[in-house]
């Protein structure tokens, strides 16, 4: 075992806060390893260290950079075999998601939001429930994801492929992206539904008019197709620079929850998940990542926030799934179950189930 998840080991043993990660596209994989186990909170995004959010509610957990030791390790890609699992599912667990898909279509259609998104958790039982194994697996088959594992003893341990960035920061220049729509991967052409093509507009269009008061220079690419594991997306590319700097955390703020991963309007949309999904979803559809340094290149000014979907939370042997769609009037509540079924395989297929 290599010095990096030894060290993990013992954080883990000792019940020490810890994250492991690796960027998009990168081949090194990053610890931060906290020397105690005192919880921190950022609220004014000003700290240097790591960021650890949920959905609702305004406790950011940090791993600060001052009271942690940071490692690195290169690694090499290994084949993983895709499991290529059947669509198994609850019947019980398929009929209540498409009740709750149906409500959230007849608020839209009575005016209450524009769009809402909607998810479940589904239970998987491990054999073998190792998280830096998961880790590993996640590292090879998602290269073009943030891959990562983070415990703390207040919050459990999660680990995730998320393939949406919320905000990437350098200095006065921000790069975020609208990420909306699913379908499974095939080849050939792509074709996206008119339901699809509206709700990436509803996410790009509120992206755009949240910066209008932070930045100029917005740019933003046109709609295109990006691969995520065994599933494409609808994307677009944003960028802009700040007018002032100090503006960072208040841009965070104004994403978060992003229209794809609660709706719009956003209060509207928030407020009827909370009340009506049934379950917490914790830090499921939150946020993660680097905060104001880039830990692999030791460079400050430097944050890397992603959107923490595709995640699972580990407890013993179980392992807890998040996994969610975007909900327009023209959603049918069967189809939206089964985009929720072949999201899961993202994480079923590491997991061997």
């Amino acid at each position: 075992m290599s010095g990096f998840y030894q060290k993990a080991e013992e954080q883990l043993k000792n019940r020490l806060p810890f994250v492991v990660y690796s960027k998009p596209g990168e081949t090194v994989a990053v610890g931060i390893f906290q020397k105690d186990a005192s919880l921190h909170f950022t609220t004014n995004f000003k700290e240097e260290g790591f960021v650890f959010a949920p959905f609702s509610g305004g406790q950011f957990v940090l791993l600060p950079n001052e009271i942690s030791d940071v490692l690195t390790e290169d690694y090499t890609r290994i084949a993983i075999e895709n499991s290529n699992k059947s669509s198994e599912f609850d019947d019980t667990a398929k009929a209540n998601f498409e009740r709750l898909v149906q409500n959230g279509v007849d608020a839209i259609c009575k005016g209450d939001f524009k769009k809402v998104v909607l998810s479940r958790k589904e239970a998987v039982s491990l054999e073998k429930p190792s998280p830096f194994a998961l880790f590993k697996k996640l590292l090879s088959a998602y290269p073009t994801a943030f891959k990562y594992c983070f415990f703390h003893p207040e919050t459990g341990m999660w680990l995730g492929a998320t393939p949406e960035q919320l905000l990437k920061a350098s200095g006065d220049r921000i790069k975020t992206v609208a990420l909306a729509g699913t379908q499974v991967y095939h080849e050939g052409e792509i074709k996206w539904e008119n339901k699809e093509q509206e709700e990436q507009e509803f996410v790009t269009e509120f992206i755009l008019d949240g910066l209008e008061d932070y930045t100029a220079e917005k740019n933003s690419s046109k709609p295109y197709t990006f691969r995520a594991g065994n599933i494409v997306h609808i994307k677009t590319d944003i960028e802009a620079r700040l007018h002032n700097k100090q503006d960072l955390g208040k841009i965070i703020k104004m994403l978060h929850p992003t229209p794809a991963v609660c709706g719009l309007p956003k209060e509207a949309s928030r407020e009827f998940i909370l009340e009506n999904e049934g379950y917490d979803r914790e830090y499921y559809s939150g946020f993660l990542g680097e905060l104001n340094r880039d830990f692999a290149k030791d460079m400050q000014h430097n944050s890397d926030l992603f959107v923490n979907l595709r995640c699972m939370k580990l407890q013993d042997a179980t392992a807890n799934l998040f996994i969610g769609c975007g909900i327009t009037k023209d959603s049918v509540p069967e189809k939206e179950f089964f985009e929720t079924v072949n999201k899961s395989l993202t994480l079923k297929n590491i997991l061997g189930e």
